[in-house]
Parts: C-alpha cells; sequence; structure tokens
C-alpha cells in the first residue's frame, strides 16, 4: 500500500508539479487547498481540477480569513497588486506577501497529517525564481521541520518523524516547468495570475504572471494560458 501524502494545492504551476513528483513517487495524494481570503480566489477553481486530474484520494479545502488582517495586495482591497515590476533588480519583499502565510498553511497541513497518519507533507515553494518570500526559504523549511517534530503525537513518542518535501525549491521556474513537462502535467488548468479576471484569464503584469511567462520562454516551451 501506498505511503499517505499531505499535498499544499494551490492550483497553480509550482503546487501543481509538486502533486505529480509525490504521485511519481508512488503516494497516496491528500490535497489540502486554503481558502484565506485571497482576492484571485479563481486559483481555488483550479485546484479543484488539478485534484479530478490527478485523481487524488482527498482534497480539503479549509476556510481561514487572513483578509481579516490584511497585511498584503493579495487579500486587502485597500491595497493594489503591483504590476510591470522589474523583478531582476527589486531587492525588498512585496506587498503581495501574505504574512506567516506558509507557516499557517504547513500547521494546517501537519493537523490534517496527524489525523490521517501521514508523515509526508508536500509544499512547492522555491527559493530561486520567486518574489522574495521569506517563508520560501530553505531556513523556514528546515525550522518548521523541526518544530513538527517536538509538537506531534507519533514523533515525541519515537513512533516516526515527519517530512516536509520540497522538491522544487532549488529549481528555475524553467526547470519547473521542464519536470512537469516530463511528468505529463497539463499546465492549462493551473492558474497563477494575482489578478485574473472571472474567466481565470491571466493578466500578464503580476509578479507571478511575469514568472511563470518568462520560466515558459526560458524552458523554450509555449505557456498554455492566453492572457489579457
Amino acid at each position: 500500500m501506498n505511503k499517505p501524502a499531505i499535498i499544499l494545492l494551490s492550483g497553480g504551476l509550482d503546487s501543481t508539479t509538486c502533486a505529480a513528483i509525490a504521485k511519481k513517487n508512488d503516494y497516496d495524494l491528500h490535497g489540502l487547498t486554503i481558502n484565506y481570503g485571497q482576492k484571485h480566489n479563481y486559483e481555488i477553481k483550479a485546484a479543484k481540477c488539478v485534484a479530478q486530474n490527478f485523481r487524488f484520494n482527498s482534497h480539503a479545502i479549509i476556510n481561514i480569513n487572513l483578509a481579516s488582517f490584511g497585511g498584503s495586495s493579495l487579500v486587502s482591497e485597500e491595497l493594489e497588486v503591483p504590476k510591470n515590476r522589474n523583478l531582476e533588480h527589486e531587492k525588498e519583499i512585496p506587498s503581495t506577501y501574505v504574512p506567516a502565510r506558509n507557516t499557517v498553511f504547513l500547521s494546517i497541513a501537519l493537523a490534517k497529517a496527524e489525523t490521517i497518519s501521514a508523515f509526508d507533507i508536500f509544499i512547492g515553494v522555491n527559493a530561486v525564481d520567486y518574489s522574495g518570500y521569506p517563508d520560501c526559504r530553505p531556513e523556514f523549511i528546515l525550522q518548521f521541520e523541526k518544530m513538527m517534530n517536538v509538537a506531534t503525537k507519533d514523533a515525541v513518542q519515537g513512533n516516526q518523524k515527519y517530512k516536509i518535501h520540497t522538491p522544487l525549491i532549488k529549481l528555475t521556474k524553467a526547470d519547473i516547468i521542464r519536470k512537469g513537462h516530463q511528468l505529463g502535467v497539463d499546465y492549462k488548468i493551473t492558474s497563477s495570475c494575482y489578478t485574473p479576471n472571472q474567466y481565470g484569464q491571466p493578466c500578464g503584469q503580476c509578479d507571478a504572471c511575469k514568472l511563470r511567462i518568462k520560466g515558459f520562454s526560458d524552458a523554450g516551451m509555449i505557456d498554455p494560458l492566453t492572457y489579457k
């Protein structure tokens, strides 16, 4: 019997590729999608499509309201998502950073993992072609994994250790796309844009779109999405 794994699934390019890697490694996939009050909530629809496409064993959508805190242009109506930034020269963490988002997501994933005796959690964080988010770095993942193994029943009783899998963390966006292509990922069902229209059509100008467009270009492939 295959081991169960929790897949943090946003419906984007990275988390979908991460799911494909977990499936290739014979895990049973249990998806976890967080509806955290993001303005680009079309990604939840994309996550459902990915879960169906990969025949996940289960897929839970958890509602929390990080928008009530504000602090990010992805959740706050008072802040606009930045467009047309020169990502090669930007050094500051952008307003699209959602405070403590991956800390919250991994905590929820750990709670789910404990309930189904899954000791493997996959998350599609990346520390190469990314927007500078502090919770996408190896240092953060390492420390969170240490915390998992002093905060859970099975770990402290010496039954089994928890592992966070980050197979994309040292890959460029082009490398991720190539990897997904090798695994048969249909990127047409994914959604990366921070400001898509109601039909999911990406803007082509936000950081997420620019990184995706560059990734496909660098990989020598055509993005199946049509941009506004």
